[in-house]
């Protein structure tokens, strides 16, 4: 049995064996309070005058082996695809491709298809058989109008949502809802209005649409206010307001101010108003929309007019 004088002198080994690692590391001094100044010890190198008690032989320590690689699990092979000799393969549907021509080539497309048109309903088959646009690649369905097909008043929003893409028609989601309660608080329902936006097909996640992509679909939006004959436009956010004014100002300038537009051969007073997602969103803006909407009430009852 080891005597505690064995112990101390196993543990000195031990201790003196690691100081020795440390020295031929290069470590000859611990962290201390005060800086070591190593240019003032000149040609002397690190180590040099550490000096080893006398613990006796110390014994070498062997450097720590070296772990072998843990063997490789071997991985299952892939499952084989079931073949299944009775079925009969069918020929895959053909994939929606993006356009292939230009902004300017699709713009040009878009005016003569537009101009062809001498009715609403000329006019969405044409948007519909329209290959020009890029959202027309993603997007499930179009989204031409919901309301009248001629009306006094005519809404424009910004985009389809994903509840307009699936159903075929603008604003029939939490927007449109919102958007019917802001008509009905003036004594407008559908039938008396015509829904719109300045794109036909929803943008990707709901995105904002590109300028280039408004720029294409603009020459039906033209023809369609001309076809619809409004007297007004309301003009639902932003971009709405942005490409049917022609300013670049945000809408918190834009709205709640009449201009006289026109559109194509078609001449209209419009005023821009916050987008009702905007509503959802922020409860508080609904005050600002109200005094829009009485606005819109009092230029519909003549009150005010030129």
């Amino acid at each position: 049995m080891p005597t505690s004088e064995t112990s101390a002198a196993d543990s000195a080994r031990h201790v003196a064996a690691l100081l020795a690692w440390y020295r031929n590391m290069g470590a000859d001094a611990a962290v201390g309070h005060e800086a070591i100044d190593w240019l003032a010890r000149g040609e002397v190198r690190p180590g040099a005058t550490f000096e080893m008690p006398d613990f006796g032989a110390a014994k070498p320590v062997a450097p720590p082996r070296a772990r072998a690689p843990a063997p490789a699990t071997p991985s299952a092979p892939p499952a084989r695809p079931r073949v299944d000799v009775q079925m009969v393969p069918t020929s895959a549907p053909p994939s929606r491709q993006f356009p292939t021509s230009g902004p300017d080539e699709a713009t040009l497309a878009a005016r003569e298809a537009a101009k062809a048109a001498n009715t609403i309903e000329e006019l969405q088959a044409r948007l519909a058989s329209f290959d020009g646009c890029g959202l027309k690649a993603t997007a499930k369905s179009l989204c031409f109008y919901r309301g009248a097909g001629t009306a006094r008043i005519m809404v424009i929003g910004e985009a389809p949502g994903a509840e307009d893409d699936k159903v075929g028609k603008p604003f029939v989601g939490p927007a449109g809802q919102m958007l019917d309660k802001m008509l009905a608080a003036i004594g407008l329902g559908e039938a008396e209005v015509h829904i719109t936006n300045i794109v036909y097909w929803r943008p990707p996640g709901n995105r904002t649409p590109t300028p280039q992509e408004v720029l294409i679909c603009k020459p039906f939006l033209e023809r369609q206010v001309e076809l619809v004959k409004p007297e007004f436009l309301i003009l639902l956010g932003g971009p709405s307001a942005q490409i049917i004014l022609a300013e670049a100002e945000g809408i918190m300038k834009l709205r709640g101010k009449w201009h006289d537009v026109t559109i194509g051969a078609h001449a209209a007073r419009a005023i821009a108003t916050l987008h009702p997602t905007q509503l959802i969103r922020t409860p508080l803006a609904k005050r600002m929309a109200w005094r829009d909407m009485l606005a819109i009430d009092a230029a519909l009852k003549g009150i005010g007019k030129k």
